[in-house]
């Protein structure tokens, strides 16, 4: 059976059809929450970062996956040493192989949250053996996180920014004001909005400067039915933020440059006042408040340095 769409509570519902006792999740690349989410199995699950042999990772995802190895009992975490860009989701009883799914959906939010984009199938019983010692392979080539030792990086001045592909972000509009009824305070506005909303705004010249950091919004057609109205795709993705929190993102809204449509805001999901709390409370301001620029330069800053970690996982840098 093959399945496109509601693929991340598939894989984190499946064992309650099958008798399983572990789960082994190989993918290309990883994002925080999914394996954070682990933690709610019965289970053990032991979880391989395929394509760190192919270009390692970076210290920020590295530091957030090193933290749900260092503190949820139930999961093991391995990067494997030689590049592996399959997609394997498992579940074995007493170490034999009793399902698998196989397919294109990384296990990241990014690829495993937009429908009809990747898929997985069922795999059948012959292929069990095989699959089995595909793993052991993979295995024996592998490392567990912990044992992991990345070279830091930081940042020393401004000026390196752009060469380090770090985007830096206002929270200001071009006046130096933070905006009333958008960014910050799109919840101040009026409409079905909430009092906390907020989103960040991308504007052109962040997209013509990292292009590479923001990917183009594209149109499908659900089902690929003749003649059905075509939707815009906003691409669910993973923040890390300079704390340790991570949330989900969205990529959001539409504004073309050359003929081809970039998202203009960055937002939290499945709400919009997930990021606007959080950075009122990193602020000091009281929930419900509008954000004034007397609230940014009390705090120290007025821009958030974002990054791409990974394929839908981003780094956002709010320390002072």
């Amino acid at each position: 059976m093959l399945y496109e769409q509601n693929l991340e509570e598939l894989i984190f519902n499946r064992h309650e059809m099958i008798e399983s006792d572990e789960l082994i999740v190989l993918s290309g690349y990883l994002g925080p929450k999914p394996v954070g989410r682990l933690q709610e199995l019965p289970f053990n699950a032991t979880v391989i970062y395929g394509m760190y042999g192919d270009k390692g990772i970076q210290n920020k995802l590295h530091n957030s996956l090193l933290h749900h190895q260092n503190n949820i009992d139930n999961i093991d975490i391995f990067y494997s040493n030689i590049p592996i860009h399959s997609k394997c989701y498992i579940w074995k009883y007493k170490n034999e192989v009793k399902h698998a799914l196989i397919g294109s959906a990384n296990f990241s939010i990014n690829g495993l949250s937009t429908p009809y984009r990747e898929v997985l199938a069922e795999t059948t019983r012959d292929t069990f053996k095989p699959l089995n010692t595909y793993i052991d392979r993979i295995m024996k080539h592998s490392t567990i996180c912990t044992d992991i030792i990345l070279a830091s990086k930081e940042i020393i001045t401004k000026s390196i920014t752009k060469s380090l592909n770090i985007c830096q972000i206002s929270l200001l509009d071009n006046k130096g004001n933070v905006q009333d009824r958008t960014g910050l305070n799109w919840g101040q506005g009026k409409g079905n909005v909430r009092p906390n909303d907020a989103c960040l705004v991308i504007r052109t010249h962040h997209l013509n400067d990292y292009p590479n950091l923001f990917p183009p919004i594209q149109d499908y057609t659900p089902m690929l039915i003749p003649g059905s109205r075509k939707q815009r795709k906003n691409d669910k993705v993973e923040i890390i933020w300079d704390d340790g929190m991570v949330m989900n993102g969205l990529l959001e809204g539409s504004q073309p440059i050359c003929g081809i449509k970039y998202p203009k805001n960055f937002s939290s999901f499945p709400h919009k006042d997930i990021i606007g709390k959080y950075i009122r409370k990193r602020l000091g301001v009281s929930l419900g408040s509008k954000v004034t620029i007397e609230d940014l330069k009390r705090y120290g800053r007025t821009t958030i340095d974002i990054s791409l970690q990974d394929k839908g996982i981003y780094y956002f840098n709010f320390s002072v």
